[in-house]
């Protein structure tokens, strides 16, 4: 063979070689950077979930150590809210969700409380039933990057 075609297919296979690692590196560049946008989507979508629901608790929790009823209605969206944390959280998260749930139709379902009857029970549990949901939240957005 003569030693110009060598120098040719050497040149060729070299500039292919060149070629395809360039092609290959971008193609993983985009794919990481794609995917973390990905997630950084989701993290942030779930936070927003995470900050409505806690939004939407409270001010139904509020309501109900003031009133012995509510509207079904005014529950929707709470259980909405869950119901779109059980396709996107994990397991604890929704847990906890149901239990602040459950603890806003008891406090509905209990006596009314009055100013006064709130420092007696200060320091209970039951006073802050979204700590552990958003102790659950924290973990799990921790965990997510």
């Amino acid at each position: 063979m003569d030693s110009a075609y060598l120098s040719a297919i050497a040149a060729l296979a070299g500039s292919t070689i060149g070629g395809l690692t360039s092609l290959t590196a971008t193609w993983v560049t985009q794919r990481v950077q794609f995917s973390a946008q990905q997630r950084a989507r989701e993290r942030s979508s779930r936070q927003q979930l995470y900050q409505d629901f806690i939004d939407e608790a409270s001010r139904l929790y509020g309501d109900a150590y003031a009133h012995d009823q509510t509207e079904v209605s005014n529950l929707v969206n709470l259980y909405a809210l869950i119901s779109k944390m059980r396709v996107q959280s994990s397991a604890a998260v929704i847990e906890s969700a149901d239990t602040v749930a459950r603890t806003i139709i008891e406090t509905y379902l209990s006596r009314n409380k009055t100013f006064r009857d709130l420092t007696e029970i200060l320091d209970d549990e039951a006073m802050n039933p979204l700590r552990h949901f958003s102790s659950a939240c924290r973990k799990e957005l921790q965990e997510s990057q």
